[in-house]
């Protein structure tokens, strides 16, 4: 049987079961979170960015949630400096061309900022440069694309959140809890 579990990944913490960096960095992992043998990251989470991170025992399942060529649909919480113009999000919907090449269209809206978890540590409050959320949803895992997507069009990314993957979502755990699904 099948073991698929969804964690809320803290930010700050790899998506890997060992830290395979430098010598002498303690760096947390996915081993101070989940006691369970046998199962692995289903793709990443960078390690400045938080939420739903999926783990399994089912190399084909792994394989279908990380792998591009599924377009498995990923969905995140996007907090920005600035607020989004029409133009911005029109390109973030038709897709943005970055270094490694087009990002496949995404969708994205404005929403009003969500009701999450304390980020510790906290995002740098500034009195004099606005900021606002949105909801993009990708079908690609481009390494950093989100940030990148949205640094592209002029919106550096604050705080990302993985609110979900396919039909799984984070809603309900806190910041280092997890669950089977």
């Amino acid at each position: 049987m099948t073991r698929v579990i969804l964690l809320n990944k803290p930010m700050g913490v790899l998506s890997q079961f060992t830290d395979k960096g430098t010598e002498g960095s303690a760096r947390e992992t996915l081993s101070s979170y989940v006691k369970v043998p046998g199962v692995y990251p289903a793709g990443r989470l960078d390690r400045d960015s938080e939420g739903l991170l999926v783990l399994t025992d089912n190399g084909r399942l792994q394989a279908r949630i990380a792998s591009p060529k599924f377009k498995q649909q990923k969905t995140y919480l996007v907090q920005v400096e600035g607020v989004p113009g029409e133009s911005q999000l029109a390109a973030l919907r038709a897709g943005v061309v970055l270094k490694d090449g087009r990002t496949l269209p995404a969708g994205c809206e404005p929403i009003e900022p969500p009701e999450l978890w304390d980020r510790n540590p906290p995002v740098r409050y500034r009195k004099s440069v606005a900021d606002s959320w949105l909801r993009l949803t990708i079908r690609e895992g481009k390494n950093r694309q989100v940030r990148r997507m949205t640094a592209h069009v002029g919106l550096p990314c604050l705080r990302l959140v993985r609110w979900s993957v396919g039909d799984w979502t984070v809603e309900g755990l806190a910041p280092g809890e997890w669950r089977e699904a």
